[in-house]
């Protein structure tokens, strides 16, 4: 046999199969979280959060011109782009397994040639191992979608391989190509994402283990630390500092010597250049190797590492979607560094119950002015009266979370050992080896939770090991058995992995150890690193494929170990064929036919259909004030790529409280106008009105909201107070507003319903509800003071109400989308629920919105299946029940079908049921009786049949569900009242035994 040509064909043959893999399964246009951005931002070569991945949108960007201009084809072409490189991953993954297993047939066969047998093993164990990968949990999610985190498997991948075939050829001449090819994709890595630099440690034991002549533990423990030096010479010396010391040049440049913006850092990137070209010529000129390699492969980083230039460049540009506008020196160097993410304590640092007895400045936040550097703002950061090494429990936000897992007493202070309880049973095991087993092992559910018995953990079939995990023993509720994120793989891929290892380092101990070196530094070490605090918004299992990766490493070689034992009782060929087989069934087939139907994303639309749903929700020219990721993220893509109602003006909260977007929103995007804020850009910049306190001056009744931003923004001494930092700030005397009406205003601009004219209030007074304002919270006021009505005001109704400024309840329900109008004291006093446009909604519904494809999908992920209450409930619902009251009978029975036909045939979560009892309700009133009981008696089942899980489960793991318990009880009494007006007497007695059942519970307060 050829080894080579089959080699390259079976290794682009696995490469395809998973492309193809990835391709049928990918979902046709955006998903949740941030694909949305990156997306719109390849697209149009925007700037995307920090830290940026510049690479990644270039190259996206080229994927999206396969969409030949059909802008709906944009998000599918991209998430194309991804499939490619994971499978382009897997390529590299099956010849990583090759060379590694050929090395050691190598040494095994003295005659230099491989037997048939030898390359049947090794071809098959590099196909078991790259399948099993291609199939694995995390890897596939990631396949399927415009993120980062496939592009950056391939990273690792080339770079793995490359660092084996400078192994390979480490005696030949010129061989250390291998080496700058290595450095060169690090740097282009940095574009896209830091992972890929984890493998430096494990690259640098292959060295020396290739190099030296004896092999020593002093030796491997001193490479070891050196990769670690190496690895933070990258992370930290290029990556941060190159750019922070560039930055300081140029502030000398401007404020010293009066030279324009960006003198400084064109003189010390000629400086750098410099200094690599002479490092280059002296290392030539006397003959010091190690030194010229070490200056061409940070030459070659840094090369890779310009990508970063787009962001610069683009930002100029001053583009939509513009994240912290690094158009700048300064700027730059703080979203590099993520600094609007905060930093979390690694060596040492506080309890969470810790109290603040020093504050001490770290440094300084310097701002870029009309012609110097100004400092914005210093840095502070405080000591405490307790510390400990090693910190694990330091979030204050979190401290009920940090005792309930400790089962740690109020009032009682942790100590070093509940540090490392929650070390080990929290970071390490809920958020790594949850993850780990959930790719090897099998997965309960997944359902995205927080340590929950019922939500996400690992289960492995074998029904004795489940019992003693996940409750295994007690009869699972059919929703549990017909979830498809239910996968078992009965520890196979995971026995195959540990073979293969113990395989690995018996025959190759060198070897074997860079790849757990490479497991642990992309597992763990980021366990170490990354210091998660609890209650994460999404499941982190992403950041540890490179540490799946390697262990696939093993899974492959697992096939090796079998073919070893089976040989001794066979001939050695059968065996390897026969090894081969049975690891394909147990890896890569196993995996595959488990993880098929959670994995496959090409009938879902839901996240592009949400996002056009909130923006047909608003009236034309309107601002819409949204939160979160998955309420934002799907709103740029379909603006920014598919130019859907780009007269709407999108303001993220969360994001309104930097000065750049702050000072964005003051300027036309699309076709949507600037917001109406009537602010000095200057009045807001970095370092000024950052948080404005609030300080009572017992101001009898109602401020206007104009006297009020005055104040504010007010530069007079009187109007400010001194800070805890020393300096003064700007304070808001009285939480207690008001805001005068105009009505003819509103009547013209057709704010209100023409039926609610008569309704309209002459002034709106509310009360805030912070101590601080935001620049959030000052923009909303400002809004509200310089618009009198012209544009229509939106927030989503997934903004949490805390975001309202306490203007709850003048906010209306149109859809998907709560409208400012003021309405509410005059027609429902302090109401906090707010009061539905019913006929508005209702058009909405019949012929605007889009469902996603919830109804017929195969498979609905938890981001999805989440909003079917809010459906059910808020838009179906509720809707029904105005219509109803209004008299339009044939209106809402329309609507109670187009509800039935549109939403899902299956339960999935308890609280879904409780969003249900509206809808039901307006079913039974609106005469289609028979489909009401259908959706009744599904729900009961589901009650039913949980809450005697959880009661099963309660025996052990007692209050585990006693919140979905409560959703079940509430959502009973609920149904009992809908029933008993229904006339449904069976139903009725089924929900009456049930509760009849449970609420002893309840009553007795355990």
């Amino acid at each position: 046999m050829n080894y080579k040509k089959i080699n390259n064909l079976l290794g682009w043959a696995c490469g395809i199969i998973a492309t193809l893999v990835y391709v049928l399964t990918l979902e046709k246009t955006t998903s949740w979280w941030d694909t949305g951005e990156f997306i719109a931002s390849a697209y149009k070569m925007q700037i995307v959060h920090q830290p940026g991945a510049p690479l990644f949108l270039m190259l996206q960007n080229i994927f999206s011109n396969f969409a030949f201009g059909d802008n709906t084809k944009i998000a599918y072409w991209m998430n194309v782009g991804s499939a490619v490189c994971s499978g382009l991953t897997i390529t590299f993954l099956f010849w990583t397994i090759s060379a590694l297993a050929k090395k050691v047939y190598g040494r095994i066969n003295t005659s230099g040639e491989l037997s048939n047998t030898a390359i049947i093993n090794i071809m098959g164990s590099a196909a078991v191992g790259a399948l099993a990968y291609t199939f694995t949990d995390t890897f596939w999610f990631s396949a399927v979608e415009s993120e980062v985190y496939a592009m950056s498997s391939l990273c690792t991948a080339v770079v793995f391989w490359a660092i084996l075939k400078w192994d390979e050829h480490a005696d030949e001449p010129q061989s250390n190509k291998w080496l700058l090819l290595i450095a060169y994709v690090m740097g282009l890595s940095i574009g896209v994402h830091l992972l890929n630099l984890l493998a430096i440690p494990a690259l640098a034991l292959v060295v020396y283990f290739r190099k030296t002549n004896k092999v020593t533990t002093s030796g491997v423990v001193k490479t070891l630390l050196l990769g670690v030096v190496i690895l933070g010479f990258v992370l930290w010396g290029i990556i941060q500092y190159l750019i922070k010391l560039a930055a300081h040049f140029d502030r000398i440049f401007v404020n010293s010597f009066g030279l324009g913006f960006g003198s400084g850092v064109t003189f010390f990137a000629l400086l750098v250049l410099g200094v690599l070209v002479w490092g280059l010529w002296y290392s030539h000129k006397k003959i010091k190797p190690i030194m010229n390699i070490a200056f061409l492969s940070v030459a070659f980083i840094i090369f890779g590492y310009s990508s970063f230039s787009m962001i610069l460049i683009r930002a100029k540009a001053n583009p939509t979607l513009n994240n912290s506008d690094p158009d700048n020196a300064f700027s730059f160097l703080s979203y590099l560094n993520r600094e609007q993410y905060g930093d979390e304590p690694l060596f040492n640092g506080r309890y969470f119950d810790a109290k603040p007895t020093d504050m001490h400045e770290t440094g300084k936040v310097y701002r870029k002015d009309a012609n110097r550097y100004n400092v914005a703002r210093k840095k502070y950061d405080y000591t405490f009266d307790r510390t400990t090494l090693f910190p694990r429990i330091y979030s204050e936000k979190h401290e009920a979370y940090y005792r309930d897992f400790l089962n740690l007493p109020e009032g009682t202070a942790p100590t070093m050992g509940d540090n490392l309880k929650f070390f080990f049973g929290y970071q390490i095991g809920h958020m790594y080896s949850r993850y780990f087993m959930w790719n090897f092992v099998g997965r309960q559910n997944d359902a995205q939770g927080h340590g929950q018995f019922t939500e996400g953990n690992w289960i492995s079939g074998i029904k004795p090991i489940d019992n003693m995990l996940v409750g295994g023993q007690y009869a699972l509720p059919e929703s549990e058995k017909q979830n498809a994120g239910r996968n078992t793989y009965f520890f196979l891929p995971l026995i195959l992995g540990i073979l293969g290892a113990v395989w690995h380092f018996k025959k190759d101990q060198k070897d074997a150890t860079v790849v757990a070196l490479l497991f642990f530094f992309t597992g763990l070490a980021i366990v170490l690193y990354l210091n998660q605090t609890p209650m994460q918004p999404r499941e982190r299992d992403y950041a540890f494929a490179g540490s799946f990766y390697a262990f696939c490493i093993w899974v492959g070689m697992g096939a090796l170990w079998i073919s070893d034992m089976l040989s001794r009782k066979m001939n050695a060929k059968t065996a390897a064929m026969a090894a081969t087989g049975v690891s394909v069934l147990c890896g890569p087939v196993l995996l595959a036919s488990q993880n098929w139907d959670d994995h496959d994303r090409s009938e879902k639309f839901l996240a592009r259909d949400m996002a056009k749903n909130y923006l047909e929700s608003c009236a034309p020219n309107a601002i819409l004030f949204t939160y979160g990721d998955n309420d934002t993220y799907p709103l740029w893509y379909v603006q920014e790529v598919e130019g859907f109602r780009t007269d709407v003006r999108v303001v993220n909260l969360s994001l309104l409280s930097s000065d750049w977007y702050m000072k964005q929103m003051m300027e036309k995007v699309n076709d949507a106008d600037a917001l109406p804020l009537n602010i000095d850009p200057e009045q807001i910049k970095d370092g000024v009105r950052d948080v404005i306190y609030y300080n009572d001056f017992k101001i009898p009744g109602h401020v206007n909201i104009e006297e009020l931003l005055a104040v504010m923004l007010s530069d007079d001494p009187q109007a400010k107070v001194q800070l805890q930092s020393g300096e003064f700030g700007n304070l808001l005397p009285t939480k207690n507003m008001q805001y005068k009406v105009d009505k003819a205003a509103v009547i013209a601009n057709k704010v209100v319903p023409k039926e609610w004219e008569d309704v309209i209030v002459d002034t709106m007074q509310w009360t805030y509800p912070g101590n601080i304002v935001s620049r959030a919270d000052l923009s909303i006021m400002a809004i509200l003071a310089n618009n009198n009505w012209k544009r229509p005001v939106y927030f989503t109704t997934t903004t949490p109400e805390e975001n309202y400024i306490g203007l709850g309840k003048y906010l209306v329900s149109e859809g998907f989308a709560l409208r400012l109008m003021p309405v509410a004291s005059a027609m429902e006093g302090e109401m906090s629920t707010p009061i539905a446009d019913v006929e508005g909604t209702y058009n909405n519904i019949i012929n605007k919105y889009k469902w996603g494809n919830i109804a017929h999908s195969k498979y609905l992920d938890p981001d999805s299946y989440r909003y079917i209450s809010i459906y059910a409930g808020s838009i179906f619902g509720e809707t029904a029940q105005g219509l109803l009251a209004s008299g339009h009978q044939a209106e809402a029975k329309k609507l109670v079908n187009n509800a039935y036909e549109n939403l899902p045939k299956r339960t999935y979560l308890m609280s879904e049921i409780y969003g249900y009892s509206s809808l039901i309700d307006a079913m039974y009133k609106a005469g289609e009786p028979s489909k009401a009981t259908e959706i009744v008696k599904r729900n009961l089942k589901f009650i039913r049949e949980n809450m005697a899980y959880y009661m099963a489960i309660a025996e052990t793991k007692p209050n585990l569900e006693m919140r979905n318990m409560r959703y079940a009880m509430a959502s009973l009494q609920h149904y009992q009242q809908i029933l008993t007006t229904a006339n449904q007497k069976e139903l009725l007695a089924e929900a009456n035994q049930i509760f009849d059942q449970y609420k002893g519970l309840f009553q007795t307060g355990e």
